[in-house]
């Protein structure tokens, strides 16, 4: 199944251009479905129609979907809810409070995650759309699965193992609730969909991000951070579309200066983006509501491109060999060097970018090697991997040039 995240500031049309993307594969002949992750949902106001929290039919070969935060929630958290509440009880937190306080902020995004993974699973559409929330909400939300690996990986064994030690003995002395067996198994299964999302998003096969920005300073500047987080954690952009820009046919004097303004605002776009596909719309005469309007936004943004198409392909991440060292390159454009931070810890190498944190694995032909050094060239960090020279080998070297000499 192709998968195509949408996203970008709030307010930049991002819920029309990816709803437009999915009328355009829909009329392509490809099943498909648009789903929202945005708790503000406004599919059902782009197309005009109702939308429930499944699939709903909107057009030929064409669904839409906005999820349904407490219906997920009953879902996939009620276990672990039930924990976190016993224990508030216990502190003395009335119920009603203790559900609420339960019920950590941004977990509708994290659920709708999840549901990427049943539609991929489930095979039923060739193409799936989806709205993200505006950029802050959903970089957190596709960083999450590389946190959580860590958190299961490092932490959540040896919490188990701690918990089914003293858990006899509490209980004998305390009322204080333990957590049991269910509230493990709920928190394995909230990971493992989670990982597999994490590898669906970053197959770059099938999936790719688009960012939507309007011609404005702010957005751009957005527009960039986003992509370099994006690229910290794997996600490939294969689009940037730059929505509402003011048509030629717009003469009035009023409006002169804001075309300049645009038109080098659209400049710094190609220069900071290329040669990611830059795709461009008009600020239409309406609002584009409705599968007709849609189609014509759809129309105006690809023009003859295929929309379903992956429009460019870059690795984030590469990993190759450079005479008796190897170098891991991260692409991470528009990054000043004093904000980021690299180093290693054991297996892992940790890498700060901004407010932003990655922990990637080594493979193991680096976690053998030792870094030399870090160093930026052009937008790709590179990060240099060989064996230290021991003493010995270092006598030896100087005992052989000694001789030569």
């Amino acid at each position: 199944m192709r998968v195509l995240l949408f996203t970008g500031k709030g307010g930049v049309g991002k819920t029309t251009v990816a709803a437009a993307t999915a009328v355009r594969a829909s009329r392509a002949g490809h099943r498909t479905l648009v789903m929202s992750t945005d708790p503000a949902h406004s599919l059902a106001d782009s197309f005009d129609l109702p939308v429930g929290s499944e699939a709903t039919e909107v057009g030929p070969n064409l669904w839409a979907e906005q999820i349904d935060a407490q219906e997920r929630l009953e879902s996939h958290w009620r276990e672990i809810q039930d924990y976190f509440v016993a224990l508030m009880n216990w502190a003395g937190v009335e119920t009603i409070q203790a559900e609420e306080l339960s019920v950590i902020p941004g977990l509708d995004e994290i659920f709708s995650l999840i549901d990427v993974k049943r539609h991929v699973d489930g095979g039923r559409y060739d193409v799936l759309v989806v709205d993200c929330a505006p950029t802050a909400e959903t970089l957190r939300l596709l960083s999450l699965p590389e946190v959580m690996n860590w958190y299961m990986e490092r932490i959540f064994p040896v919490e188990r193992r701690v918990v089914k030690g003293v858990r006899p003995l509490v209980t004998r002395i305390t009322s204080l609730p333990i957590a049991n067996d269910r509230f493990f198994g709920a928190v394995e299964r909230l990971h493992r969909n989670l990982e597999a999302v994490r590898r669906i998003l970053t197959d770059s096969r099938s999936s790719t991000v688009r960012l939507v920005v309007n011609p404005e300073r702010m957005v751009i500047a957005e527009a960039r951070r986003t992509y370099t987080y994006l690229s910290l954690f794997g996600y490939r952009v294969d689009a940037v579309v730059v929505n509402r820009l003011l048509p030629d046919t717009v003469t009035d004097p009023y409006f002169g200066q804001w075309k300049e303004i645009q038109a080098e605002h659209l400049a710094a776009v190609r220069e900071s983006f290329e040669p990611v596909p830059i795709l461009t719309a008009r600020l239409f005469d309406r609002e584009m509501v409705g599968l007709e309007l849609l189609e014509r936004m759809g129309e105006e943004v690809y023009g003859d491109l295929d929309p379903v198409r992956v429009l460019y392909r870059d690795e984030p991440i590469r990993v190759r060999k450079r005479g008796q060292a190897y170098v891991l390159a991260l692409r991470l454009p528009f990054v000043a060097r004093e904000d980021t931070d690299v180093h290693r810890r054991g297996e892992e190498l940790v890498v700060r970018v901004g407010s932003y944190k990655r922990t990637l694995i080594l493979p193991q032909m680096l976690r053998r090697l030792d870094v030399q050094r870090a160093a930026f060239d052009g937008d790709d960090l590179e990060i240099v991997f060989a064996r230290e020279p021991r003493p010995a080998d270092t006598a030896e070297a100087g005992g052989r040039r000694a001789a030569d000499g």
